[in-house]
């Protein structure tokens, strides 16, 4: 009798009867191993309730595992998640494509609306890029037949086009305050653009932000035009900044990137005013009674 006949009697009553289901450590028992090799496989035996093991008759035993059901719903259900993030990728990268043909039409539309700040004439400039704004539309038309297809989901890949609409509305309520010295609305820019509000709209936010920027190239322009010898600039400037402000004030905005554009706005319309009172107090301006006291009232 060996040391491992012995030994295993006890092994297994010390094995409570729930787990006793490993009748092969009578088998390993019998067959010629050392005390050192049943050692070695007993805690897999103990130990592993996934693992059995096959039939011994021809003295080697192979190791499966059991899959659980809850093992087999989870690869099912990251197969579908890889599925979806596959489909996913495909479409961002759509969308992105065409958000590149956007920012290069608007570096073309920007491009020609530098030349405003020089001694070229304002119609000139202005049609020259007003011809991009078709190129716009057809674009934002691609743009709307991908979102489309995902219905639902147009905030999921708005960031993906966003900065790019931006500049675009700041680039269109440009060239509209120079035709009509107005506010671009926010259903003009849709029109604009050929938008439709109920499938594929323009966000209010993107709106807003791209007034801001527009904003910001008013005080250059400013400049510009009365060292052209414009001195009634300053004064419809400072008029339409005024207001301009004065309406987003009505907003309740968070402490977010567009609060901090509106933030800047303060700043623009501070220069247009330091400009203004500068070609008031030299008396070249001919007609500025009227906006010299509005300018008086100043902004907190």
């Amino acid at each position: 009798m060996t040391i491992i006949s012995i030994l295993v009697p006890h092994i297994i009553r010390s094995i409570p009867l729930s787990t006793r289901r490993f009748p092969l450590l009578s088998h390993f028992a019998k067959s010629r191993l050392t005390k050192f090799q049943f050692l070695a496989i007993l805690p897999v035996c103990y130990h592993s309730p996934y693992t059995s093991f096959k039939s011994m008759a021809d003295g080697e035993g192979e190791m499966h595992m059991q899959h659980s059901p809850t093992v087999e719903k989870l690869e099912m259900q990251f197969e579908e998640l890889r599925s979806q993030l596959e489909d996913s990728g495909k479409l961002r990268e759509r969308i992105r494509a065409v958000a590149m043909e956007i920012e290069s039409t608007t570096w073309l539309m920007h491009s020609s609306l530098l030349l405003i700040h020089h001694s070229i004439s304002i119609s000139d400039v202005i049609e020259k890029a007003k011809q991009q704004i078709g190129g716009l539309r057809e674009l934002y038309n691609k743009l709307a037949e991908i979102i489309r297809e995902c219905p639902d989901q147009y905030y999921r890949y708005h960031g993906d086009w966003r900065t790019e609409t931006q500049t675009v509305v700041s680039l269109l309520s440009f060239i509209h305050w120079l035709e009509t010295g107005t506010l671009l609305l926010h259903t003009e820019a849709e029109a604009k653009l050929g938008l439709n509000p109920t499938e594929f709209g323009l966000d209010v936010e993107d709106y807003l932000i791209g007034i801001c920027f527009m904003s910001n190239e008013l005080p250059r322009y400013v400049v510009n035009q009365v060292t052209a010898g414009d001195y009634e600039c300053p004064r419809k400037v400072l008029k339409f900044l005024k207001d301009l402000h004065a309406a987003f004030r009505m907003l309740n905005l968070r402490n977010d990137f567009l609060r901090k554009k509106f933030d800047g706005m303060k700043y623009d319309l501070r220069r247009v005013e330091e400009v203004f009172y500068d070609v008031k107090i030299r008396g070249l301006a001919t007609n500025g009674e009227s906006a010299g006291k509005e300018g008086d009232q100043g902004q907190s």
